[in-house]
């Protein structure tokens, strides 16, 4: 028995692409007959053209699109996240030892003026990061994806090494210009690395690549609370004390900044920048396939399919992406969308938590340094272990509208018990009146932070980033993601620049706040925002057609009549298996 598969791209009638006619041995069986060829009609983009009707049938996906290969490079370019995460454990805890405490003259400064220098060291991070995501946006787009994280590897590793130089007589001043210039790598970073992962992993297993970088940002803040645990156990108060934390931020900069060396640049940039041969060299490497296999031609024409469709809408060029998310409304309400992830994610209380856990422990009756360090490192402990249970069982399985949507009850108990302990019992102003003795109900709260923490740690901590680099198309998701990128910082620095001063001023409030947002947020999330699991990057669009709690099945159903053709109901049953089976 024989076969003849035709994949077809009639998009490109242009006589300035070129066509190729390939025929191309196939190695598979059907009933134990071999299938001789494949004929791939293939019409490579290099210059804007019609929109097409259909792409035909898919080649089935070989297993070598799964590679590790794939997953060394989504590691490689996630590693930036640990530098993020372990920056949010160690610098509250620094902060608050004795050691750091004297040797820049916080003694001698009133309650008021240590919270605002403590405040100031905390957020500066905050600042340089929000202004380093807008910053890269031309970096990624005109230089790359590759160069953009090279760059911001530098900034990390030598932002790390300035804050090296500080002292008793020099002051902060180095410490405020290295973590500005750590933050301008981290908005690099952060602008650059989840887009890319996302442009270079299959759609089945896109959430779980993707999500290495909210597993890189826990296991650094982790890293973060027990080194100020170890150093306060182990060492005596001292200069050393103190800088060894800061310090150790040189070990994952370095790693990175050395590893961007070895990472290929995005092939669905490459397409769009016109270099198709590069880009077919890259893709083959990240699927383990030759360049001519029928998958990687399929593939290639898909994304050229795609991304010429795109700039049709929204024009070529360095400011037409920027005009276009500006003033076209379709795009205008995926920003609203996505910028507004991340002011919800900051009225669960996670930065507060995470940047503050010190005095978060001591406003609930943790007392003592070593007892409130090691609750924050048990507290990063559990953040580790949540977000690794996020990446392996619920983003690309359950999905990503589930992870924000049930959420809601056990938070909110968790965040208003606490609210409500702080009010009757006041544990603060016991502390400062000499009386250290536990109590029951101070041991519920600590319990039911850990729990909340959890919770949050497998839904809502990562899931953001997952959908802010899928929902954007190829030609503004540079831009986006740095508006992404820049408004998580803004909420971080606000979040970081006063909760030391909200937990002064209104104590039980700050968490009976948090507890309503983890009530209606979820359910703005059911309303509004659709299901992107499984969906290929080329369907996005049609997820946006329908109400949110259908667009998935009719973004593969649109996928599959505009790119498949009448036979892709079939594919898009494979799709939906195969990415609740691959791991």
């Amino acid at each position: 028995m024989q076969r003849q598969m035709v994949v077809k791209n009639r998009l490109f009638t242009s006589t300035a692409c070129p066509k190729t006619l390939l025929e191309i041995p196939l190695k598979m069986s059907e009933k134990k007959d071999p299938v001789n060829f494949i004929e791939i009609e293939l019409l490579w983009p290099q210059s804007p053209s019609p929109v097409p009707e259909k792409i035909g049938l898919a080649p089935s996906i070989p297993k070598e699109v799964y590679n590790y290969k794939l997953v060394l490079v989504a590691i490689a370019a996630a590693s930036a996240a640990t530098i993020i995460g372990y920056d949010s454990g160690f610098i509250g805890g620094t902060v608050s030892l004795e050691s750091f405490r004297e040797e820049f003259g916080f003694n001698q400064m009133s309650s008021s003026k240590q919270t605002d220098i403590a405040s100031n060291v905390v957020s500066v991070f905050q600042a340089g990061a929000y202004f380093g995501c807008l910053f890269f946006y031309p970096v990624g787009e005109l230089l790359g994806r590759r160069v953009g994280l090279f760059l911001s590897g530098f900034l990390l590793t030598f932002g790390a090494a300035i804050s090296l130089i500080s002292n008793k007589d020099r002051g902060l001043g180095a410490i405020y210009a290295g973590r500005v210039l750590t933050g301008l790598g981290i908005g690099g970073c952060l602008g650059l690395a989840p887009i890319y992962v996302s442009e270079i992993s299959p759609a089945a297993i896109r959430g779980k690549l993707v999500g290495c970088w909210e597993i890189a940002w826990q296991v650094g803040g982790m890293v973060g609370y027990w080194i100020n645990y170890g150093v306060l156990e182990n060492l005596e108060p001292s200069r050393k004390q103190w800088l060894i934390p800061f310090a150790i931020q040189l070990v994952p900069s370095g790693l990175f900044w050395a590893l961007t060396v070895a990472l290929p640049e995005s092939p669905r940039y490459l397409i769009a920048k016109g270099n198709m041969d590069r880009a077919r060299e890259n893709l083959a490497y990240l699927r383990g396939l030759l360049p001519n296999h029928p998958y990687s031609v399929y593939e290639m024409s898909t994304m050229c399919t795609s991304i010429e469709e795109n700039f049709a809408v929204t024009g070529r060029g360095f400011f037409a992406p920027l005009k276009a998310m500006f003033t076209r409304k379709h795009l205008v309400y995926r920003l609203i969308l996505s910028t507004a992830l991340f002011m919800m994610q900051n009225g669960f209380g996670i930065n507060a938590i995470t940047y503050y856990s010190p005095t978060i422990f001591k406003s609930i009756g943790v007392n003592g340094s070593n007892s409130t360090l090691l609750s924050t490192g048990i507290f990063g402990v559990l953040k580790a272990a949540a977000a690794l249970f996020w990446i392996f069982f619920l983003v690309d399985k359950v999905g990503r509208r589930a992870c924000l949507i049930w959420i809601a009850l056990p938070c909110s108990i968790c965040m208003w018990y606490i609210g409500a302990y702080v009010k009757i019992e006041n544990p603060t102003e016991k502390l400062a009146s000499g009386d250290t003795s536990s109590t029951p109900g101070g041991k519920a709260a600590q319990g039911l932070l850990y729990i909340w923490t959890v919770f949050y740690g497998m839904t809502w901590n990562g899931t953001p980033w997952v959908i802010c680099s899928e929902i954007f198309p190829q030609s503004v998701r540079t831009v986006a993601q740095a508006v992404n990128a820049s408004s998580n910082w803004f909420w971080a620095f606000i979040i970081g620049h006063f909760t030391g001063q909200a937990i002064d001023a209104i104590g039980y409030g700050y968490y009976l706040l948090f507890g309503a947002c983890s009530v209606v947020f979820p359910a703005v999330v059911y309303f509004i925002y659709p299901e992107t699991k499984g969906v290929p990057l080329e369907a996005i669009d049609y997820l946006f057609e329908v109400p949110a709690w259908r667009a998935q099945g009719h973004a593969l159903k649109r996928y599959r009549a505009h790119y498949m053709g009448e036979e892709g109901e079939e594919k898009e049953g494979e799709m939906l298996r195969s990415d609740s089976g691959k791991t």
